[in-house]
């Protein structure tokens, strides 16, 4: 594959598509970015030497121009010597030399139409490199989440959770017990506090009995009042 049609590929390529296809998306973007950035290392060396050779081929074709019209000097002074031979022969070279500037001028708007699908491809290539940089870090995240998502998923399995319920319960069972023991020692075992408290229940017994007393008497008393 050449440099201009793997350039091509990854220019047209949809970088999505191509995820989404990956076993490793984290992994297929580093490859892309180190595609994309190995060619635009090769683009930008093309178009250094492409640049290079149009420099060359203008001094070459600027050079014989000069040349075409040295030789029109020349023929002009054969003619105006009536050296009608040697103005031939001048004209000769000079028809040479313009032919070469011509044909060096199709090699160089070639070479041109080159230069500007270079440049044209490298601003794209950019745009792609771009892009893909942009999608690493959000894969990275986004693998590195599904990653640990995937761990946990792995470790319930492994441990089953139904089990683990099934061995918690049975540990609060057993605190149960343990409660339940230790309150059952201290059942029939009164207090400080729970004698006191019974002391001020007696009290309001108390009180309420001597209402209750005061209030069947005056009941009582109310009646013999009435008879005298």
């Amino acid at each position: 594959m050449t440099i201009f049609s793997r350039m091509t590929d990854i220019i047209n390529a949809n970088l999505n598509a191509l995820l989404d296809k990956a076993e490793d998306p984290e992994k297929m973007v580093r490859l892309i970015i180190k595609e994309m950035e190995d060619t635009l290392v090769e683009v930008r060396s093309t178009a250094a030497r492409a640049i290079a050779d149009r420099k060359e081929l203008m001094r070459r074709r600027d050079w014989l121009a000069s040349e075409a019209d040295e030789w029109q000097r020349k023929a002009e002074v054969a003619v105006g010597k009536d050296r009608d031979d040697l103005a031939r022969r001048a004209l000769s070279e000079r028809n040479k030399a313009q032919e070469a500037v011509e044909s060096l001028t199709s090699e160089l708007d070639l070479l041109g139409e080159t230069l500007d699908k270079l440049n044209g491809d490298l601003s794209a290539l950019q745009a792609k490199i771009k892009d893909a940089k942009a999608h690493q870090n959000a894969i990275i995240m986004r693998s590195k989440a599904a990653k640990t998502r995937l761990g946990v998923r792995r470790q319930l399995n492994e441990h089953n959770v139904d089990e683990a319920m099934r061995r918690f319960e049975a540990y609060e069972r057993k605190m149960d017990d343990l409660e339940g023991q230790a309150e059952a020692y201290d059942m029939g075992q009164k207090t400080l506090a729970d004698e006191i408290a019974d002391l001020e229940k007696g009290e309001q017994l108390d009180s309420q009995l001597e209402e209750l007393k005061a209030g069947l008497a005056e009941r009582r008393s109310g009646p013999e009042k009435a008879d005298t």
